[in-house]
């Protein structure tokens, strides 16, 4: 009786998560003029592919660890702040905002006479092209992003029994080594959540490609969307849907937590 409970949950993930992704890897096998084909993924191992895909990792990877080395001291200094819940809806706001509004707020912040190139220019560094460029697009997908690594740091960090940390200060550890040998492997777990919450959206990003960085960063997801949109070769656009898919799988399962015993 009590497996009734489990149908709304299962019919969910039948409708929304098996299908979509049995449709993506059916249209996959069909070319642009709809015959059954392996093309796709033969075409998917050509050098363009494979450089984009190269491309798409290496960016993702930037993105998420700028914003793991902005967010554990973040994250840190939020555990001893005096008002931190004000301070954690703080960061939590801007992500409640609908992303293309925030996209559309850095091209006036980073425009040729936008706040940004003005401030350059009361420093003595003089206008510079900010829009359209790594930076403009690492920088922008950071404050995106960022939010989602803060909170489950946080929460790991809030979860730390302080008694390991007193112990370490009492047998002569330095700061330093009180964090490497303690502090951070016992919040490994908030790191590895915050890491796939970053890293695998990261992987799809396609609206950010084309308005802050101009289509010069070309990503898996810009891919996907140039197929499906513009090309309308939904076979191509569901291949490398498919390899998309495949790299977060791996990615989950890599930084999945494995059930041993937690001393925190």
């Amino acid at each position: 009786m009590r497996n009734i409970y489990l149908v709304p949950y299962v019919l969910w993930i039948v409708l929304f998560v098996v299908t979509p992704i049995l449709l993506v890897v059916y249209y996959s096998f069909f070319d642009i003029e709809g015959n059954v084909t392996l093309s796709n993924y033969q075409k998917f191992f050509t050098p363009v592919y494979l450089k984009m895909t190269l491309s798409s990792f290496w960016y993702a990877f930037l993105i998420t660890l700028f914003c793991l080395l902005i967010s554990y001291p973040t994250a840190y200094l939020l555990t001893k702040a005096k008002h931190r819940q004000l301070w954690l809806l703080l960061i939590i706001l801007p992500s409640w905002i609908n992303l293309l509004l925030k996209a559309y707020a850095f091209l006036g912040i980073f425009g040729a006479y936008g706040p940004a190139n003005q401030l350059l220019d009361v420093i003595g560094i003089g206008s510079r092209q900010i829009l359209f460029t790594d930076f403009s697009f690492i920088f922008v997908s950071v404050y995106i992003f960022i939010p989602f690594m803060i909170l489950p740091i946080f929460n790991a960090l809030e979860k730390l029994n302080p008694s390991y940390i007193y112990a370490a200060n009492d047998l002569g550890a330095s700061a330093w080594m009180t964090f490497r040998r303690v502090i951070f492997p016992l919040t490994l777990k908030g790191v590895k959540s915050g890491c796939q919450a970053v890293f695998i959206p990261s992987l799809s990003l396609f609206m950010i490609t084309r308005l802050i960085a101009g289509n010069r960063v070309i990503t898996l997801g810009t891919a996907i969307e140039q197929h499906f949109l513009v090309t309308q070769d939904w076979g191509m656009g569901s291949t490398i849907a498919v390899f998309l898919i495949i790299a977060m799988a791996i990615i989950m399962i890599l930084t999945g937590q494995r059930k041993r015993g937690d001393l925190a």
